[in-house]
Formats: C-alpha cells, structure tokens, sequence
C-alpha cells in the first residue's frame, strides 16, 4: 500500500514580524498506485508541501503550524524522527531539482545509487540492488563507475530517478524532475517516470510547473497559487475545463497538447 494523503497542511516562515504562512489549508490525495499532479508557477508552495511530507523542511525557519499527513493511516508528523528515517528512502523516495547539484561529484554514480539501499538494508546486496535500479532507468553497466561530470544531464537525472527507486519505495515523490532539461529529453524521462510508476505499481506524486508534460501522464491534477490549492480533478476534466482563472491562464501559457 502506499496511500498519501495530506489534510489542511499549513506551514509557515519565521521572519522579523514572527510567523508568516506561505503553505495555507493544502489539501491532497494520491491513492495507492496513482499519480497526481501538483502543478503552479515557481513559489506556490509545491516543493514546500513536497518536503513536508518527508520531514525535510528547515525546522529554523519553517513550521508547520496545522494539518495531517497520513501515509497509509499513519501520521508522519506525529512520528519520533528515529522511526521517520524508516519511512525516508524505503517507503517514500524523492527526486530532487537539479541533478548536479543534487549528486557528489567526488563518488561514483554507483556508489551513490547503493547508499539508499545501504542504508535501510546493508550492504549485501546493495551492489546487485543499485545495478537492476540502473537497468530500469536504461542507463548502460558502465556508467557504474563514472562520475556525475562524465554524464549528461539526462543521463545524471536518470541516476537520481535510479538512486530513489533502488531501495524500492510505494511512493515517488518527483519534484520538478525535468527542469533544466532540453524538450526532447524532458519527454524521454517522463515517459521514464510514467512507465515506471505502472511497472514498480508505484504511488507517484508530480510536482512541476509545466502542465504540458502532465496532461497524458497523471490522473488527477492539483492546481496550487501562492500556497493554496485553487482547482483539482481529473486531469483530462480540469484540462478540457478549467475553473479557476488561474488554471486557465497555466493552460494558455503551456506548450500545444
């Protein structure tokens, strides 16, 4: 199972005048073996509510001041940080913006997509582990050894789809996985993404700000401006029909469907 569901989740910044809510009443739902779509212009929130999910939030500055996130009924908040990291990575896996800085220049590709699965089950294993998440993602054997700079930025976003899924998590969480990635390449990892998500029976959960690279992908969308969710549904029914000025503007502005 893998059901994510996050209810009134507000989250708040620390500034010079106190707290000051920028993530308001959120609301979501990804159904087991689902993907849904969180999409909205750059500094709505999404990746907020994404790392909200996995307790990664700077807790000096940001604070979740309200609401539940439950994952397959259990309350993540209420959770000690100890039994915590026995969600992060073999439950719930992130792909982070920017593979490179995401990724260490100085190991090797392989070393990197093992730590996960060293981490939570050791390493016996973990090599043969590392190799078959490679396999899947399409990267040949011998990018095993090479480092980040030796690769393409396709190739450096498929190691970080390969180092998520390798300790074998319910639920992807994808955060902007394409950005800075020419149109072509970014249409052969979603294709990656959405392929896997079916094979694995995976939840996955799309953040992104370019609704044309969800449209034939997902099958629910949440439209979210400046910290709230103002439109959400079949993503083919909020498509063909938006509501909220906002989602319509977004579909306007997207690449022809």
């Amino acid at each position: 199972m893998s059901d994510l569901r996050i209810e009134g989740l507000t989250i708040a910044l620390r500034d010079a005048r106190g707290l000051r809510p920028i993530v308001r009443d959120v609301s979501l739902h990804v159904p087991s073996g689902t993907s849904v779509a969180l999409v909205g212009e750059s500094g709505a929130g999404k990746s907020m509510t994404a790392c909200a999910v996995l307790r990664l939030l700077p807790t000096e500055q940001a604070v979740i001041t309200g609401g539940r996130i439950e994952f397959d009924g259990v309350d993540l908040l209420a959770l000690p940080e100890e039994q915590m990291r026995t969600y992060r990575g073999a439950k719930i896996a992130m792909i982070f913006q920017e593979p490179s800085s995401a990724l260490d220049p100085v190991l090797s590709v392989g070393a990197q997509v093992m730590e996960g699965v060293e981490a939570h089950f050791g390493r016996r294993g973990a090599r043969e582990r590392a190799m078959e998440a490679m396999r899947r993602v399409e990267l040949p054997p011998e990018i095993f050894r090479r480092y980040p700079h030796q690769l393409s930025g396709g190739q450096r976003q498929r190691v970080l789809i390969a180092s998520a899924l390798a300790p074998g998590p319910s639920l992807l969480i994808a955060d902007e996985p394409t950005s800075g990635l020419d149109v072509t390449v970014q249409a052969q990892i979603m294709d990656l993404l959405y392929r896997l998500q079916r094979e694995l029976r995976m939840s996955l959960l799309l953040i992104t700000h370019n609704l044309g690279l969800v449209a034939q992908r997902t099958e629910t969308v949440y439209v979210m401006r400046r910290g709230e969710i103002v439109e959400s549904g079949p993503t083919l029914d909020v498509f063909r029909a938006p509501k909220h000025p906002y989602t319509q503007t977004l579909l306007r502005m997207a690449p022809t469907l």
